[in-house]
């Protein structure tokens, strides 16, 4: 029996949040070990959103903004794309990207912290064992020494948290906030916003610019892959996915993404995986298990992928 058009197109948008985000940390190091990171950031979400104002106009969108959701971008731009991934793109000069998809991976369980402190909801007992689990499995991660003693990698690691505070309070901001009705207009204007403050951010630590026609191969490839697949075709399958399935499967990209990232660097780039690291990822992998397997409530929130 053949499968349904809709059938086809879920199963290529799981792939899409699946394998695409997955190796979003893989295409960000490589690219990253040749251009400075800002500089990288803002090339890579001014193209895409120039692309999808393109394909959002081609389609009949309305490009309209009132001045409180273009502010409203503003932020949300910042905080899951100018800083949350511009300085953890920074942070992968020195952390493995397997390292970091993991660390990562610990977004629904601080963004759930977060809703107990700001909101007081109550944790569920899945809740419960899934913080319990994370904070165990970060612990081990983090507490290797021959990885603490890399040159950066503290700083790297710390960084990396401030990231994930950021997409976690632009996950409870967005959740609340007057944005484009068309989320595929938002996501433009976010990512517009997210290049702009890039390019600044750039030009004020003093980076160098680099013209592409001088990239190594290697790192033309990888932007174009963060441009087309990390930024436009994942993000888009994400939406798609919202609005189709279940938000808990949707939430399921958060401990396969981790997978897909540490297979892929320990395959191209040589990342050591240890046993103790292994251990850790079991154990944060399950923590984000129960947590996102836990009973919804109409005030949950799904944070925003990494676009």
């Amino acid at each position: 029996m053949s499968l349904s058009k809709k059938t086809w197109l879920l199963i290529l948008a799981f792939f899409c949040i699946y394998v695409f985000w997955g190796s979003t940390f893989l295409w960000n190091k490589m690219a990253v070990l040749e251009l400075e990171p800002f500089f990288l950031a803002s090339i890579r979400f001014t193209f895409a959103s120039i692309i999808i104002f393109i394909i959002a106009k081609s389609l009949g969108y309305s490009l309209a903004i009132t001045r409180k959701q273009l502010l409203n971008c503003v932020l949300a731009g910042f905080l899951f794309l100018a800083y949350g991934n511009g300085v953890f793109v920074w942070a992968l000069k020195w952390v493995d990207s397997g390292f970091a998809s993991l660390l990562a991976a610990l977004q629904p369980l601080i963004i759930l912290l977060m809703m107990r402190i700001i909101q007081r909801k109550k944790l569920q007992w899945k809740s419960m064992v899934g913080v319990a689990l994370g904070f165990v499995g970060m612990y081990l991660l983090v507490s290797q020494n021959d990885i603490i003693a890399k040159e950066g990698m503290v700083i790297g690691i710390v960084m990396i948290f401030s990231c994930l505070i950021a997409w976690c309070s632009g996950s409870l901001f967005v959740a609340a906030a007057d944005l484009p009705s068309n989320f595929f207009v938002t996501t433009a204007y976010q990512m517009l916003t997210a290049g702009f403050i890039l390019i600044l951010g750039s030009l004020a630590f003093g980076e160098t610019w680099k013209s592409p026609l001088n990239w190594e191969t290697q790192t033309q490839i990888s932007l174009i892959c963060l441009i087309l697949f990390g930024s436009i075709a994942a993000f888009t399958s994400f939406n798609y996915l919202l609005k189709n399935v279940s938000p808990e499967k949707v939430s399921t990209s958060s401990f396969v993404n981790p997978v897909i990232a540490i297979l892929l660097g320990w395959h191209f780039l040589n990342e050591e995986l240890s046993i103790q690291t292994g251990i850790a990822a079991l154990l944060l992998l399950t923590g984000v298990y129960f947590i996102n397997s836990r009973k919804r409530t109409k005030d949950d929130v799904v944070p925003p992928k990494r676009a």
